[in-house]
């Protein structure tokens, strides 16, 4: 059989392929436009990709058996056409839970204990230039008593909660479905989660019930000095409005994903005055090393169960 990676930089170029050899040749292409694809899967038996679309016009003009996404979300590929041309689609799930849990911690503790400043301060040599062995210039908080929303209390959502327990975080949450019972943590209205909460951390899907979820309106209801972070796809928190905001109440966001990636020039959260009140990180959250090698595994056992 053929295997076709058709952007394998989406999974690092130190990630370990070699695997996939014992079903046969394999082929890769770092990047792949989507005018391209048709004439690189012409004689593929098996594509994987990420990002790159798989539609009707790729399937009519290729000869797929098996489409792997490298990626939990399907919505770069015809789904329905697939299932009518008998192509099996197969994704993976679970394997980046731990790291975007980690990285919201990574996101929120660097607000919390004020790490711009005191980065600044000791890189500047002020330190050395001080009177006394500490400097307190931009006080700190703890997250101990502090109050943690979720929106969006999937198996992500669920660990980040049981960590912000850990630190003695009251826990409330917002199902975005109205459909989320859980009775370990506190359900509240969107309203009464942001009026309330010290931080937010959104770990839901885009859709239609989402798409803009925060915006300028229910932002203004934020206590002064919260923290929203989002760990789960741009287009949920509005770009536009909130870029706004922070030049106008002491808020903090962090965010791993954009409405448009890869980030367009001009983005309204580059023109950000207060700087020090955003943290941008360009949707590394799913890609630490044990996630991905995580996703190629279970990749390759997708493979081997349709070919078997």
């Amino acid at each position: 059989m053929k295997i076709v990676f058709v952007d394998f930089e989406t999974l690092g170029c130190d990630t370990d392929i070699e695997c996939f050899k014992e079903f046969g040749q394999v082929e890769v292409y770092g990047v792949t436009k989507y005018e391209q694809t048709k004439e690189r899967l012409k004689d593929a038996d098996i594509v994987i990709t990420n990002k790159v679309v798989i539609d009707k016009e790729v399937m009519d003009n290729t000869n797929l058996k098996l489409i792997c996404v490298a990626a939990t979300g399907m919505n770069n590929i015809d789904l329905e056409y697939a299932k009518e041309k008998q192509i099996v689609v197969k994704n993976v799930k679970g394997y980046s839970t731990a790291s975007v849990v980690q990285l919201t911690f990574a996101l929120a503790l660097h607000f919390i204990q004020k790490l711009d400043y005191y980065l600044a301060y000791t890189k500047s040599a002020k330190w050395c230039e001080s009177d006394i062995f500490a400097n307190l210039d931009a006080p700190f908080y703890e997250l101990q008593g502090k109050k943690w929303g979720i929106i969006g209390l999937g198996e992500i959502g669920k660990k980040v909660a049981s960590i912000a327990k850990a630190f003695d975080c009251e826990v409330n949450y917002y199902s975005t479905s109205g459909t989320n019972y859980n009775t370990s943590y506190n359900m509240l209205t969107l309203e009464e989660l942001i009026k309330t909460s010290d931080i937010i951390s959104i770990h839901s899907p885009l859709n239609n019930t989402t798409k803009d979820l925060l915006n300028y309106t229910n932002l203004n209801m934020a206590k002064d000095g919260a923290i929203i972070l989002n760990l789960g796809r741009g287009g949920i928190v509005n770009e536009d409005d909130i870029a706004k905001i922070l030049d106008e109440k002491e808020l903090y966001f962090g965010t791993d994903v954009l409405s448009v990636e890869p980030m367009i020039q001009n983005h309204p959260l580059l023109k950000v005055h207060n700087s020090e009140r955003i943290i941008v990180t360009p949707h590394i959250g799913w890609a630490s090393i044990e996630s991905r090698k995580r996703l190629v595994d279970s990749i390759f056992r997708n493979i081997q169960e349709f070919v078997l």
